[in-house]
């Protein structure tokens, strides 16, 4: 099945509830704390040019004392302004004050916003990484791994930072505006609407910044994307890449994607320059009609100079924030981006039991009853397709038995087995698999899967150590249980020839093992867990003949109780099967002994009359 670029939304994509709400539900302290503290910040900056006013109008010139009550009765308890006059460095204690009070609750403030963006994204990754485990087989293989890795980490650091960073400082910006508003109005009308004439413009140019901005990072996450799913594939498959002599293709491929992200930011930038351009003209526009109305009334008596100057500060401080308004909502948007994108995830439908699903003892006797299966393409739907890869199989299986399955590539073998532990599900009307007789589709998945082994061709090892890649499929194994697996699998005495034996560390996806190391490692590992049915997938095609053939002796006696299907292109590997079942095109095209299949004139005798020629030249 081919690999797409992006998320896949399969069918049964359903809403869910907001998780950055729900993250956020047990911050609560310290979302009012960073919401109090934006505000105290937000007044106490507010107070200095109030005090710088008084100062000038009413200390050091003579103007009466227009102030609220408690400033006048604060004035008054010092000795009035006669006193203050002649000291001047109270009114700069006070100013001192009133900036230290400010600081100090700013640093509050950017410190509740850390732990709240810190705590959500916290969970947020939690949830993503365990959700992700549950989702369906077919998703999996439908989605690139580097696409799925970004959302997890770079769409989810991007919502951190916002949460950090600009939520406060939204409030903030709304805070300003409005005490700004208030202040500035409360001391002379006129000029607060001189402050305000190019405040619209200015508010509607970043707004239509941000409807145009969000497109550009919506489409520089998906570049980021690609990029990385390019850069996961191509270490992933290194040593394809170098036995090939691949290295300047891939280069090439990667260096086209770079390029691609490169030239959407390099949009996005230009785009970001203008933006930033134009407001720094229209705010120095404002500030020179603020200047020029303030000076006009001030020479006309109009407008004290104390007044002028808190008018001047209170106006650049709120065309600061408008200004700031288009970088927060270009935030903005990316965060809503990233969120989407990790919506895309939380909106598919993971695997889920029925609340009477059953977890029964598992003996391992299976039985395939006119089963049908099928892919339906793009949409990543399973289910009876137009073209069916498997038609109409049954089969019976006992525990103590062996089932060898034989047929060419695409024949539908792996998909067989993977229909046993649940990996795709069987829709409706499309036959029935049982395991002691109990329909697979009522016995719970977890259940299920931990009394299946299944041991593929490619096999996937962890970078760890041998011991504990062999003890994955049963925590807490003593090192005699995981010797005794490894010898059964005829790697035992590969693994003490290393350094380090079974403390040895392998490489990424087992690189620092051979192939047939690497499967006989994953043979060790599943019978560790000595599960009731255990299904080799092509899983000794990296081993020799003479190796193969001690493997399935030494198994004779392993596996004694436990229902076995045994997947091989090798005659010599099925012949001592107790069934063979050989699939042409999804279908049964033979069953019986190696005898009965031999005394036959099918694909299974040429099969082995022509593997058993090869031998003997």
């Amino acid at each position: 099945m081919a690999r797409t670029s992006t998320i896949v939304k399969l069918p049964w994509k359903k809403s869910r509830p907001a998780l950055i709400a729900a993250a956020a539900e047990d911050r609560l302290l310290s979302l009012a704390l960073c919401c109090a503290a934006t505000v105290g910040t937000v007044l106490f900056s507010f107070v200095s040019p109030q005090i710088i006013r008084y100062t000038v109008d009413s200390v050091i010139a003579d103007a009466p004392l227009a102030a609220p009550a408690f400033v006048t009765r604060l004035v008054d308890s010092l000795g009035g302004t006669a006193f203050l006059r002649q000291n001047l460095w109270i009114c700069a204690l006070f100013t001192m004050g009133a900036a230290l009070c400010s600081g100090l609750l700013n640093g509050v403030r950017r410190y509740a916003g850390i732990e709240i963006g810190e705590t959500i994204a916290w969970r947020l990754r939690n949830t993503l990484y365990g959700y992700i485990q549950r989702l369906p087989y077919l998703w999996h293989v439908r989605c690139h791994t580097g696409d799925i890795i970004q959302r997890c980490t770079s769409d989810v650091d991007t919502i951190r930072n916002f949460l950090q960073n600009q939520m406060s400082e939204m409030l903030r910006i709304v805070c300003v505006f409005v005490v700004a508003l208030v202040m500035m109005f409360s001391m002379d009308v006129f000029m607060s609407l001189m402050g305000l004439i190019l405040m619209p413009p200015i508010f509607l140019f970043s707004l239509l910044y941000f409807k145009r901005v969000a497109r550009e990072f919506a489409r520089a996450d998906a570049a980021e994307g690609d990029m990385q799913a390019c850069a996961q594939e191509n270490y992933t498959g290194v040593r394809v890449v170098r036995a090939f002599g691949r290295e300047s293709y891939e280069m090439e491929r990667f260096s086209a994607r770079t390029a691609a992200h490169a030239n959407i930011w390099i949009g996005t930038g230009k785009m970001l320059g203008l933006f930033w351009g134009a407001g720094d003209i229209m705010s120095g526009i404002q500030l020179i009609i603020i200047v020029a109305a303030g000076i006009l009334r001030s020479v006309q008596g109009q407008l004290s100079p104390g007044t002028f100057l808190a008018f001047y500060t209170y106006c650049s401080w709120m065309i600061w924030p408008v200004r700031q308004l288009g970088r927060i909502l270009s935030e903005l948007s990316r965060a809503l981006v990233s969120a989407g994108r990790i919506r895309d995830i939380l909106a598919e439908e993971p695997e889920t039991d029925a609340p009477d699903a059953l977890r029964p003892e598992i003996r391992g006797e299976i039985r395939f009853e006119n089963v049908s299966f099928g892919y339906a393409g793009e949409t990543g739907e399973s289910g009876d397709a137009a073209v069916p890869v498997l038609r109409n199989i049954s089969f019976a299986l006992r525990p103590g038995s062996t089932l060898a399955i034989l047929g060419a590539t695409g024949s539908g073998k792996s998909t067989l087995v993977h229909l046993i532990a649940r990996l795709y599900d069987l829709p409706p009307g499309s036959g029935r698999i049982t395991i002691d007789g109990i329909d697979i589709r009522r016995i719970a998945r977890d259940h299920l899967r931990r009394h299946i082994g299944l041991c593929l061709q490619e096999p996937f090892l962890f970078s760890k150590t041998i011991r504990e890649n062999i003890a994955a499929s049963a925590g807490g194994l003593p090192l005699e249980d995981i010797r005794a697996a490894a010898a059964v699998a005829q790697v035992d005495g590969s693994i003490r020839e290393f350094e380090k034996a079974y403390e040895t560390v392998i490489g990424e996806r087992g690189v620092t093992l051979s192939g047939g190391q690497k499967q006989r490692v994953a043979i060790a590992r599943m019978l560790a867990a000595n599960p009731p049915v255990m299904i080799f997938d092509d899983s000794l095609s990296a081993v020799d003949t003479e190796t193969d053939t001690r493997i399935r002796a030494a198994l004779k006696g392993r596996v004694a109780g436990a229902a076995v299907i045994l997947i091989s292109h090798r005659i010599s590997s099925l012949m001592q099967a107790d069934q063979i079942l050989v699939l042409k095109d999804g279908e049964t095209e033979e069953l019986g002994t190696h005898r009965e299949l031999v005394a036959r004139d099918g694909s299974y005798r040429r099969i082995f009359e022509l593997q058993r020629g090869e031998r003997n030249g």
